[in-house]
């Protein structure tokens, strides 16, 4: 019953709008792959693994976003969810058995299986992406270029926001940053996984390609002052070390992302009253 009224929910205007800003958080979280120049020192000392070998590592991750086809392959057999909690169990996995050695809490793994590792960590967010961009491509089909948009443009910010949080809180600490890459991404995709669904039916309270237009608008607004100020972070400092002035910055980035919620609340609440008032009128009619 549940995801019944879930999947209805999602061939509304406001079910399509909730369904986007859960899908930039995602795209939020999702370019952990690019990140492993921020711990890769520390799998280098503890292996004792020349540059080569680690290169064949970094080689390794890349390997894992090749596999992304069958992502995409799966996009038009399997639901969303099914995709999200896919390539969420697969950073799990993959970066958690990388944070287990860079903890020092086992021995370091063999060389083949840190390959696997890396290989996992780098598809997990090929499923993520795919399943985001062909789900809200789909429910705004006249709107694709813009979608396409917004969620590129978020995911570019999210080896920013993952390093700049974790030096603010953690001071670059290799091992919180790994427990970042595996724990975020995960939580993020199973609140993606209520939210993010397809439209069955195209929606009759859209408001229209220029009020779409205008919320595309703002969103992208909202990402280019994110990308500001995390640009003004680095440049000043204020975002490393610790301390109060750190966690303020956290504090005002965690705001910034999610004032698309606010966004996608405001377009759902404005959807339902004339939804009601369109139903009202249609009774009175009748009567």
């Amino acid at each position: 019953m549940v995801s019944t009224a879930l999947d209805a929910m999602a061939g509304t205007a406001w079910g399509r709008w909730l369904g986007l800003v859960a899908a930039v958080w995602v795209q939020c979280i999702s370019g952990n792959n690019y990140t492993f120049s921020n711990y890769s020192d520390s799998i280098k000392t503890l292996m004792g693994l020349t540059q080569l070998q680690l290169n064949g590592l970094s080689v390794a991750k890349d390997v894992g976003k090749a596999f992304g086809l069958l992502a995409g392959l799966a996009s038009d057999r399997l639901p969303t969810w099914l995709l999200l909690a896919i390539g969420s169990l697969e950073g799990f996995l993959g970066y958690g058995a990388q944070w287990l050695v860079v903890s020092k809490t086992i021995s370091p793994l063999p060389y083949w299986q840190m390959c696997v590792c890396l290989c996992l960590g780098g598809n997990s967010t090929t499923w993520m992406n795919t399943a985001v961009l062909v789900t809200c491509i789909r429910n705004f089909r006249g709107s694709r270029g813009p979608v396409s948009g917004v969620l590129k443009g978020y995911v570019g910010l999210s080896t920013a926001i993952f390093t700049d949080v974790c030096s603010a809180l953690f001071a670059d600490d290799p091992a919180s940053f790994l427990v970042m890459l595996a724990v975020v991404p995960a939580a993020v995709c199973a609140v993606a996984m209520v939210f993010l669904r397809e439209g069955r039916v195209a929606s009759a309270d859209s408001g229209g390609d220029e009020a779409d237009a205008r919320g595309f608008a703002a969103i992208s607004t909202l990402a280019v002052a994110i990308a500001l100020y995390l640009l003004a972070a680095d440049l000043t400092g204020v975002g490393g070390g610790g301390g109060l002035v750190s966690t303020v910055f956290v504090a005002v980035l965690m705001v910034l992302l999610a004032a698309p919620a606010a966004r996608g609340w405001g377009r759902s609440t404005r959807s339902r009253r004339r939804c009601g008032r369109w139903t009202s009128g249609c009774s009175s009619r009748r009567s």
